[in-house]
């Protein structure tokens, strides 16, 4: 597989396979295996060309290398329509995360070719994708973009609340991890296109849910929601309660654990947060979600795994890779079917003034249920 300059970005409507051939002008030579996800991704845009709306939405340069940053939406464009939109290597060495979103378009892709009731859902629903936001991490294997700069610590917003040395964000060098970048510059281009997206095709719509898959933390399989800058409770606390309800009641034996990222630790620069700051001044629903993958489990599975620092963050035996990747395609369709039958469910009145008492019982006075 081969990269070069940056392609054209296509029109809506055109065949995702263009893209694809003019991704392939004035290449440098890259080898297949060394970001094998890209060539993934650029396999199933191959293969959903009648379904997909592609786009390169900037590029990262990366060892002499330029890798495009791609947005693939599918199902109605309507704006009247509720949206998903699902997001994977923002850290570079958290693969896992790419793979689950890109298992995830490849199977729509698969059934698109026979399931009617997909192809009838997707009339009622957006779909986003963009498994790789940092393919130049991805490529050197580092957890920040070529530029050094932690994308989830990148946007402009600061904690006025107490957080941890370094790993909350930090200003003093990129060759320190969680750097967000000198004080007052713009934002990186993989942090501003994945925000381009999100405020085009997620935050123009009544109701939008996002998920951002990622590894690396605990034990556990997390559910996070906002805020990550504050422990104050979002506004939206009601309807991500009332979330957790319906999948918990659909999915009674699942093991992840929700709850709000500021129990855990308090950031700088969160790009979630800055996004759901957007959407609240609005009466629009946008209610962004991150897997936070509990990688420390495999480690405890195989502690060799130690002494690879891709290892920290990504199962490496083969059976429990593809175990991982089937375990949260349920939770990745349930989101869609959520947004597709939002109305159902979203509390109002007096049910959304007892899920936010619940909610404030559960995760902000030390309870869990």
């Amino acid at each position: 597989m081969f990269r070069g300059k940056r392609p054209a970005r296509r029109h809506r409507g055109a065949p995702a396979a263009d893209i694809l051939a003019a991704a392939h002008c004035r290449m440098i030579a890259l080898p297949s295996h060394a970001l094998p996800e890209l060539n993934d991704l650029e396999r199933i845009l191959d293969e959903g060309a009648a379904h997909l709306e592609a786009r390169v939405v900037c590029d990262a340069a990366s060892d002499g290398c330029r890798l495009p940053v791609y947005a693939i939406c599918l199902g109605n464009p309507s704006p009247d329509v509720p949206a998903v939109g699902f997001f994977g290597g923002v850290h570079g060495l958290e693969r896992i995360g790419a793979e689950v979103v890109l298992v995830f378009l490849r199977s729509l892709v698969a059934r698109l070719r026979w399931d009617s009731a997909l192809h009838r859902e997707l009339e009622s629903v957006r779909l986003v994708f963009m498994p790789i936001v940092n393919p130049g991490g991805m490529l050197r294997g580092t957890r920040a973009n070529p530029n050094g700069i932690d994308l989830m610590r990148n946007a402009p917003l600061e904690s006025a609340q107490r957080v941890p040395f370094l790993i909350g964000g930090q200003r003093i060098s990129p060759r320190l991890p969680w750097y967000q970048g000198q004080r007052g510059a713009p934002m990186e281009a993989e942090s501003s296109a994945l925000c381009r997206v999100v405020e085009e095709e997620l935050l123009t719509r009544e109701f939008s849910l996002a998920l951002d898959c990622h590894s690396g933390f605990g034990l556990n399989d997390r559910l996070w929601f906002p805020y990550a800058h504050t422990a104050v409770p979002i506004e939206h606390l009601p309807e991500v309660h009332a979330l957790k309800d319906i999948f918990e009641q659909t999915h009674a034996n699942h093991s992840y654990l929700f709850e709000p990222q500021s129990r855990q630790y308090l950031t700088h620069g969160d790009l979630w947060d800055h996004l759901y700051r957007q959407a609240s001044h609005s009466h629009r629903v946008f209610l962004p979600l991150t897997l936070e993958m509990g990688s420390w489990l495999w480690v405890k599975k195989n502690p060799r795994q130690l002494f690879s620092r891709h290892g920290i963050f990504n199962p490496l035996i083969g059976h429990r890779l593809q175990r991982v990747l089937r375990r949260h395609l349920p939770w990745l369709d349930f989101l869609v079917r959520a947004a597709g039958g939002h109305r159902r469910w979203l509390p109002a009145g007096e049910a959304r003034a007892e899920h936010r008492r619940r909610a404030l019982e559960l995760w902000y006075r030390g309870t869990r249920s």
